[in-house]
């Protein structure tokens, strides 16, 4: 539905201070002097169109070390009843989420904490879609932090094993989240959980940064230009 413009919703004056940001943004920086958001969502289905966010995970990353304590989690409360088909998935069950804030509180909070991190998710796309069509309907407006995909940052990093050849390579590689944490023998957290999968994703960033920057990818840009993987604005 198209609102009128006497109805659409002011920029929050949180989204005016991200917007103010990142209105002058350098990527010739060496990678490990960004702070990063990792995070993820869980929620009721795959479609942004008629599906939201039930739950918010984050972790910050600093030096390219997670920063212990330094976190977001949160359920959120959806405006329709909770599809039984997600829950299967998720593990979120309706009692869990029925005293949880709505989605307008939750926003402003977590705008907040990212602050002027680069955001990084596990094919982030899709996160940053539910995120910033909720974000325009209460807030007037979207995140400005530019994105990072782990994902891309994943393909990038086989593509380049291949190249050289060094080491073991599994052509017939899975970019899903879990199965790149076993390919790289990285610590196992639980899966569709919004806080385990970011502190999953991050473990996965940290290692493929690192390796990246030790065969000579350095700036944001290096890595930009290694996969296209960012940074990105939604």
């Amino acid at each position: 539905m198209k609102l009128w413009p006497w109805t659409r919703v002011p920029k929050h004056q949180t989204l005016q201070r991200n917007e103010e940001l990142f209105s002058k943004f350098d990527q010739t920086s060496s990678i490990n002097s960004y702070e990063f958001i990792v995070f993820d969502t869980e929620l009721t289905g795959l479609n942004p169109r008629y599906d939201e966010i039930i739950s918010i995970g984050a972790v910050r990353v600093r030096n390219l070390r997670i920063v212990s304590g330094e976190n977001f989690f949160t359920y959120v409360r959806p405006n329709k009843d909770l599809p039984k088909d997600s829950t299967l998935i998720h593990r979120i069950t309706p009692q869990q989420i029925e005293d949880a804030p709505e989605m307008n509180e939750v926003l402003p909070e977590f705008v907040d904490f990212c602050g002027k991190a680069l955001l990084v998710g596990h094919y982030v796309a899709l996160d940053m879609a539910f995120l910033n069509k909720a974000l325009r309907k209460h807030m007037g407006g979207i995140m400005r932090n530019p994105c990072v995909d782990s994902m891309k940052l994943a393909q990038a990093y086989q593509e380049h094993r291949v190249r050289n050849s060094f080491g073991k390579v599994n052509i017939g590689i899975s970019y899903n989240l879990a199965k790149l944490a076993r390919e790289y023998d990285l610590p196992l957290f639980a899966q569709h959980d919004a806080m385990e999968d970011a502190l999953q994703t991050a473990y996965l960033f940290l290692y493929l940064v690192r390796n990246l920057y030790e065969a000579g990818y350095y700036t944001l840009k290096d890595f930009y230009l290694a996969g296209r993987i960012g940074p990105r604005i939604f």
